[in-house]
């Protein structure tokens, strides 16, 4: 392929291998019978997969990651069809002549190829479904959820008839799960064994009388399952991940051999009735692997045979496959060094061999929570990376702030100084990737209270005054002299700069034994007020005081409020609403409003009630008074 390989099949009668790739996307015959390529096919979109009906190259469907279904025939493109939703998977049903369509959508899409239009849709339990499988003997459908299930669906009636629970029954005392695990692979042999491969790395070998698996075998290294295919002639399973293809026995689940290629795996496909193994690669190249223990060679390569004859060494039967790789300092850390020359440890190289159990369980107790530290600084790491990827302020780091101020003011003044002279300026500290995790990690701040800071800050003060006469003597050198001046009579210039040094060291030595005084004196009080408080010290009960006009609850409200946390959401919502302090009311556009309404103590009741009968009792007054303004007087009329 150009780039890379997505998918490759081989024909049922042996003759064509296909495989698809991009870019751009396109699919690929080769004749095995004339080992060249028999044609190639370019199309619109990406192929998500295919699938063969015919026994040779005369009749393909390929399902685009466009939602397009394209049909060709042995001259070329024929028709092109779309699904409703994207599709991840799908399958092809002989004796009815329907393709059962699998993708982002809870329906399974069936189009029947004999009237050339879709019937109804099955209806499933998931979200979404990402693989299907069709069994050859009784044709029973089954198709892997997002959820970890696997639904299983008679076509003749269009009926479900069982659920695995993968998800729960993947989960062992020895893996490593981080999320839910999703079903990514899927296969049927003979009537009654199915083969589930999960997004988490476990492959579940299932009897369809029953619900528990009969098998979980674990790729241990947390990948998506890629494929699954069945050996017959050895009994073996042959299950790849995007980095390895294990083969294991279905019985014992003990492992037969394992393949790692360079690159990763998108599909693996096995060559009908032979030991040769096809891969579909992260590279333009497809990889062909041969093990003569798996069956003879195909009868367009026999010769594969007699070359490895001429090849073959004595077999190795150990294998290193479910143990971990530790060293002797990776030992001492786990506190398993005890354990050298026991069966536990198998030396290898310059370190030891040791069950993978058995390290994820000691491991767990030395640090329960080495994975969530790990992942937290993971996410703190990401999140300053994303930071910094924006326009940045003129701030000082969190870290070390003091000095990065003194670098940034002896940068401003190295730059007006360069400015002048026009000297190549040096790289700045604050800029250089080499010290940068000096001003991040709070591991690097400079504690000023420490004996060693203040015993060298008076040294580290000096040479900075130093410096910066130095810069004013450069920039006085620089100016241009008018005039020679003479040299004052008296000492000459060498002899006061050499009295100026003697009395800047004399200063210094002065400032340092200042210091160490200081701390004896500040260790002396130190030890003195320790003495004192441990004599003093009498431990006494503690008493707290209730304000006045309230009642001592705590237990009693700690009591409800762990039994109101355990309930559901559903549960709390109900209680609030009898309370009286929620209220649930619908909307004009049919949505609904909930309005909550914050529980007062006893104390804001009773004043809520007084100001209550205040207003009310004024109400009154002001009722009466218009009353008695409203009513005619009695007497003489005025004239």
């Amino acid at each position: 392929m150009p780039t890379v390989c997505t998918t490759i099949k081989v024909s049922k009668d042996g003759q064509y291998i296909l495989a698809t790739g991009t870019y751009k996307p396109r699919v690929r015959c080769y004749d095995t019978y004339q080992l060249s390529l028999k044609f190639e096919r370019c199309l619109d979109s990406e192929v998500v997969t295919f699938e063969i009906l015919s026994d040779d190259y005369s009749k393909i469907v390929f399902l685009h990651n466009d939602r397009y279904i394209e049909f060709h025939s042995q001259s070329g493109f024929y028709y092109k069809t779309r699904i409703p939703k994207f599709g991840r998977d799908f399958s092809y049903h002989y004796p009815s002549c329907d393709l059962y369509f699998v993708g982002a959508s809870s329906e399974v899409y069936r189009l029947n190829l004999e009237q050339g239009r879709y019937l109804n849709p099955l209806q499933t339990d998931a979200a979404e479904n990402n693989v299907c499988d069709i069994n050859a003997v009784h044709g029973l459908f089954a198709t892997g959820t997002i959820e970890g299930r696997v639904e299983c669906w008679d076509p003749r009636v269009r009926k479900r008839v069982g659920v695995l629970d993968c998800a729960l029954n993947s989960v062992t005392a020895d893996s490593e799960i981080n999320s839910l695990p999703t079903i990514s692979a899927l296969k049927f042999n003979g009537a009654l064994t199915m083969a589930v491969g999960t997004s988490t790395g476990q492959v579940l070998l299932y009897d369809l009388r029953s619900d528990k698996p009969l098998l979980v075998k674990d790729h241990q290294y947390g990948l998506p399952i890629k494929s699954v295919h069945f050996q017959d002639s050895l009994d073996l399973v042959l299950s790849a991940d995007s980095r390895i293809v294990k083969m294991w026995n279905k019985n014992s689940g003990k492992i037969f051999t394992s393949l790692e290629p360079e690159h990763d795996l998108n599909d693996v496909c096995l060559y009908p009735n032979s030991g040769m193994l096809l891969t579909a690669n992260e590279a333009p190249k497809m990889g062909i692997y041969y093990i003569p223990v798996l069956g003879p060679a195909p009868r367009w390569c026999s010769f594969l045979d007699n070359l490895t004859e001429e090849l073959e060494e004595n077999p190795e039967s150990t294998v290193y496959d479910d143990y971990k790789f530790v060293t002797k300092k990776d030992l001492e850390n786990l506190g398993l060094t005890h354990l050298i020359g026991s069966p536990f440890l198998r030396a290898y190289m310059h370190g030891f061999f040791m069950d993978i159990r058995l390290y994820h369980k000691v491991k767990l107790m030395v640090n329960p929570f080495a994975y969530e530290e790990y992942r937290k600084d993971k996410i703190r790491q990401k999140i300053e990376e994303t930071r910094a990827q924006r326009v940045q302020l003129k701030k000082l780091p969190k870290v070390n702030k003091e000095l990065a101020l003194k670098l940034i003011e002896e940068e401003e003044e190295k730059q007006k100084s360069t400015l002048k002279k026009k000297v190549k300026s040096l790289p700045n500290i604050l800029t250089d990737d080499r010290f940068k995790v000096m001003f991040e990690n709070p591991d690097f701040q400079v504690d000023e209270e420490s004996e060693e800071f203040r015993l060298l800050n008076p040294l580290v003060s000096r040479i900075s005054e130093k410096r910066k006469k130095k810069l004013r003597l450069l920039e006085q050198q620089e100016k241009p002299k008018t005039e020679e001046e003479e040299e004052p009579e008296g000492k000459p210039s060498d002899a006061e700069s050499s009295e100026e040094s003697s009395d800047e060291e004399k200063a210094w030595v002065e400032e340092v034994r200042k210091q160490r005084r200081l701390l004896h004196q500040e260790e002396r009080v130190k030890r003195l007020e320790q003495m004192r408080e441990d004599q003093q010290t009498v431990l006494k009960p503690q008493f707290y005081e209730i304000k006045a006009g309230e009642e001592f609850r705590s237990f009693r409200e700690s009591a409800t409020k762990q039994r109101l946390m355990n309930k559901t959401l559903e549960d709390r919502l109900k209680l609030e609403a009898k309370q009286g302090t929620l209220n649930v009311s619908d909307t004009a556009v049919g949505s609904k409003q909930l309005t909550f309404t914050l529980k007062r103590s006893e104390q804001q009741k009773k004043q809520q009630e007084a100001e209550k009968l205040h207003r009310q009792e004024r109400k009154k007054l002001r009722r009466s008074a218009g009353h008695l303004r409203s009513r005619p007087r009695r007497g003489r009329p005025f004239h």
